[in-house]
């Protein structure tokens, strides 16, 4: 943990109280990482003795408020369990004996059966802003969540698997796999920095008759140029194709069908059943098959690595459907069959989860067909070995799968069949976390869209944006490459803005607006303070010396106030998993942070002043430099 000079002087302002103190009294504060915990304990300490009350039973109901003017923090009188007493009454009385001197506190507030309570000005603005600059991008994270024992702070970590993005090989990478990428990457990101051991897998659809057909199309009208310069382009567009070919040819034998000429020859030769022998050639371990399937998987994968790499996500794993054995598959069905989990019904093998999980949840879950009557393996039986072999290869301690709300049915199948075969420690182990579906992503053709064509077409709009403000525009280095920057942050920041459950409509006019809670306005908020930094001339050794008692105004504390929220919505964001819990409070505090510009001016002040509110407004930046790096954007500095 960074150097926790600034929390250790402000313990040291309150008799009797110290950072080992406070750990060994509250298991569950970490002053060093979350500065407010002094005051939680502080405030603690001083009620138990006013109420009798334990402080054991304090410190968890103090609650943090989203708005400044309800206070820093709120107690429900009630939840301090006391018998015989009104709340209300009480929370009058305590206030009331609330010292009035207390170094860290004004008097408590009461409201009904509330106490609200607001922390002093003075202390609050020294220790938050050296804080924040001490411990720069350390500011806020929580490496302590990530460990097994959390009084070993050097033993073992906790691991976690995010599966998210999974595009499937020559098929469009839609809006739905943009939405898991932005939220998983989020994800992982997140428990990185809550000290957790985290592997990032990209789960591709890579196998099945598809391939075949793909491999039948390459044969017949593929390019080896085409391919190398845009693969996934390319594949599409002969799957497309061969797709087209086949449909016709199928209308055609049904119609000769019908007029009652014989088929068979027709048929053994169709496209079907030639993409249908290539994909048993796969399955057989045929080399030059498997070859060439390889290099279309392979250069895809490096396509796919240049798209993510605009987005910063990265995989530890490109995994997928091809990666599953057939011994695995046997197995497992196997398994199944022993256990009485699986059932036959006229050649096909499904599970009737009626039957398997009695009430309510059974009737849920209805049937699953695992192989088709031609022997082919659905997906339910590839997910259960994938997921047990994951478990044998990780030992993962928690696994997420990032996919849309449509496959929930198919996730909480998966999860039940592994605890059917007696896997329940390993199910517990999984969550699936659902989102919605993003409208209006379709084309004026009513054809698909890639992900880089979306990307080009929002960094396009952006750079016709900017344009509009010349003299801003003139002042940019590579305003191309921020235009694309700034398009890839109103996408993603539209995407995480909402609940992730939520469907939301694409709007490209919305969502590369510089006005309301966009994407461009807190790349605005970021380079506003990155060019007060820069117009201020200051060294960092003269802000270090800064001397704080100055920032008296409001305005200054309460700015303070939002920065020494941020470890707080950290810790609310592992609990929630929801992206726009991070982004409600940047926009809080960037709108909090724009309305002080004109009391709290930099430039122009005497220099004192100067450095002391330069150090305030440096650490704004930082705390909005950490909560857009986390939500995965690129701040820009212009």
């Amino acid at each position: 943990m960074a150097d926790s000079n600034a929390v250790e002087q402000l313990a040291g302002q309150v008799e009797g109280m110290s950072l080992d103190a406070i750990a060994q009294t509250y298991p569950n504060a970490h002053p060093e990482a979350n500065p407010l915990d002094v005051w939680r304990a502080h405030l603690s300490n001083v009620l138990s003795k006013i109420s009798g009350v334990d402080t054991s039973i304090i410190f968890p109901v103090i609650a943090w408020t989203q708005s400044l003017d309800k206070g820093d923090f709120i107690i429900p009188v009630p939840a301090l369990r006391i018998k015989g007493e009104k709340p209300d009454a009480l929370a009058v009385e305590w206030a009331s004996k609330w010292p009035e001197d207390d170094p860290l506190f004004k008097k408590p507030v009461p409201t009904k059966t509330f106490l609200s309570f607001f922390i002093k000005g003075a202390p609050a603005v020294k220790t938050i802003i050296k804080a924040v600059r001490e411990q720069g991008t350390e500011y806020g994270k929580a490496p302590f969540d990530g460990l097994k024992d959390p009084k070993d702070p050097s033993g073992a970590r906790k691991r976690i698997i995010v599966e998210f993005s999974s595009p499937n090989v020559a098929k469009p990478f839609h809006a739905g796999h943009l939405r898991s990428t932005i939220i998983g990457g989020f994800l992982a990101n997140l428990y990185e920095a809550a000290g957790w051991d985290v592997i990032r897998i990209n789960y591709l659809g890579d196998w099945g008759k598809q391939y075949g057909l793909l491999a039948l199309a390459f044969q017949l009208y593929g390019n080896e140029e085409e391919l190398k310069r845009d693969p996934i382009d390319h594949l599409f567009k002969l799957y497309v194709r061969i797709n087209a070919e086949m449909s016709t040819e199928k209308e055609a034998i049904e119609a000769q069908k019908k007029e009652g000429k014989d088929t068979t020859e027709l048929e053994a030769n169709s496209l079907d059943e030639r993409a249908r022998g290539y994909f048993k050639k796969m399955v057989d371990g045929d080399e030059a098959a498997l070859a060439q399937w390889r290099h279309f998987r392979d250069l895809s994968i490096v396509k796919y690595k240049e798209t993510y790499a605009r987005l910063n996500i990265r995989f530890d794993e490109y995994s997928g459907e091809s990666q599953v054995t057939e011994e695995d598959m046997a197995e497992n069905a196997q398994i199944m069959a022993d256990k009485g989990v699986t059932e036959n019904d006229n050649g096909a093998v499904l599970i009737d989860f009626t039957k398997q999980v009695p009430g309510k949840e059974g009737k849920q879950l209805g049937k699953a067909v695992l192989r088709k009557r031609d022997g082919t393996a659905l997906y339910l039986t590839r997910d259960v070995s994938e997921l047990l072999g994951r478990f044998h290869k990780y030992a993962y301690d928690k696994m997420l799968y990032v996919v849309a709300s449509q496959q929930e049915l198919h996730l909480k199948q998966l999860f039940k069949i592994t605890e059917l075969i007696g896997h329940k420690d390993i199910s517990q182990r999984c969550q699936h976390i659902s989102f919605g579906m993003v409208q209006g992503m379709s084309t004026r053709k009513g054809t698909v869209k890639f992900l880089n064509d979306i990307l080009r077409d929002v960094g396009e709009h952006m750079h016709e944006v900017m344009k509009r403000n010349e003299e801003k525009y003139s002042q940019i280095e590579d305003p191309v490459k921020v235009a694309d920057i700034l398009g890839i942050s109103s996408v993603m920041v539209q995407d995480m803005t909402g609940k992730r459950i939520n469907n939301y409509t694409f709007n490209m006019d919305a969502m590369t607006s510089f006005e309301g809670d966009t994407g461009p306005y807190l790349q605005y908020a970021h380079s506003r303070l990155c060019s007060i930094k820069r117009r201020a001339k200051l060294s960092d050794e003269e802000i270090n010396s800064a001397d704080l008692s100055l920032l008296t105004e409001e305005h200054a504390v309460n700015v303070a106030r939002y920065l020494a929220q941020w470890p707080d919505v950290f810790q609310n964001t592992l609990k929630t998993l929801e992206p726009t819990t991070v982004l409600t409070y940047l926009f809080r505090m960037t709108h909090g942070v724009s309305s002080s510009y004109d009391h709290l001016q930099v430039v122009g002040s005497e220099l004192e002043v100067m450095k002391a509110r330069m150090a305030l407004y440096d650490a704004a930046r930082i705390v909005l430099y950490n909560g857009m790096t986390l939500l995965g954007l690129t701040p820009v500095e212009r």
